[in-house]
């Protein structure tokens, strides 16, 4: 039973007769017969009884009308929400824990304000795992650190991130791993960007932490970094939300380790209005935050409807 055959089979109850819906139709009168007779052969029952010249609707046409009406206009309603520019439905988000944590409470409750449609299911997680949930469509799009290398993904960058060596208040300056009192890390699991990047910068100096700690929050990680517990690698903006603020020693890193660019990722092709308007929102709140984000930026176009 195809939508078709039911649109011809309404057009004829509604006109009356077979001449005058095969005119609305601009079909000829044959055709319009056959595709009658042909749904009538399909669902084993008459639908019309002729009634001199007109056609009469049997107790199984009128049963069927009922729901040709309906399929046909939840079709149109699938049509026209394919072709509605404006973000409706569920966005699922990934995002990693620092930027879910301090960058995503503000914009994400104007985005809510600016598309009241339009849900938002944030999920927290590394970039590499998250990159892979956005390819297998577990995920619409993510907030990943930099670099995005997959060419089937498509980025627009949205934060940078000034990345700073955290220690107790009263430790001397540090520039260099050979400087630090202790070389327990602090961190998340191994997925993480910013434990990566604070392996990396011991490696560059040939110095190997005595261990690693493993935590599963932020604020974890800061307080046992406020007693002295070790030294962690995170985002300025993370740590200046801390409200021990004042008991952490704050110490900026210089030349490929001074910061990272958040990209927010979404699959090349598969562009959504709804991505689209998420990465306006955080453009806009990258700007209000003094973040470099560069003007021209790639931002997820709806693809031409055939």
């Amino acid at each position: 039973m195809e939508l078709s055959d039911l649109n011809v089979f309404r057009t004829v109850v509604r006109a009356g007769g077979i001449t005058r819906a095969a005119s609305q139709l601009h079909r000829v009168q044959s055709n319009v017969t056959t595709r009658v007779k042909k749904l009538e052969e399909e669902l084993d029952v008459a639908l019309f009884v002729r009634d001199g010249r007109r056609l009469q609707l049997t107790a199984a046409g009128g049963v069927l009308l009922d729901y040709a009406e309906r399929l046909l206009a939840l079709a149109d309603e699938a049509r026209n929400a394919l072709r509605d520019n404006r973000p409706r439905g569920v966005l699922r988000l990934g995002a990693m824990e620092s930027t879910a944590a301090v960058r995503l409470p503000a914009p994400l409750a104007a985005f809510h304000r600016q598309y009241p449609d339009l849900a938002v299911e944030l999920h927290t997680g590394n970039p590499q795992q998250m990159m892979s949930q956005v390819l297998g469509g577990d995920l619409d799009s993510a907030l990943v650190a930099e670099p995005v290398t997959d060419a089937r993904l498509a980025s627009v960058p949205v934060y940078d991130e000034e990345l700073v060596i955290v220690t107790v208040a009263d430790h001397p300056a540090v520039s260099a791993p050979r400087d630090l009192r202790t070389r327990t890390l602090l961190a998340f699991h191994p997925g993480c960007p910013h434990r990566m990047r604070l392996e990396e910068w011991f490696a560059r100096a040939a110095i190997v932490p005595d261990r690693i700690v493993e935590m599963a929050s932020y604020h974890a990680i800061l307080g046992c970094t406020v007693v002295g517990m070790g030294v962690a690698l995170m985002p300025r903006s993370v740590v200046d939300a801390y409200m021990h603020r004042s008991e952490l020693g704050v110490h900026p890193l210089r030349g490929q380790f001074h910061s990272v660019r958040t990209m927010l990722v979404w699959r090349r092709d598969d562009p959504q209005p709804k991505v689209a308007a998420l990465a306006q929102a955080l453009g806009r709140a990258g700007e209000r935050d003094g973040d470099r984000v560069p003007k021209r930026r790639e931002v997820p176009r709806r693809r031409r409807q055939s």
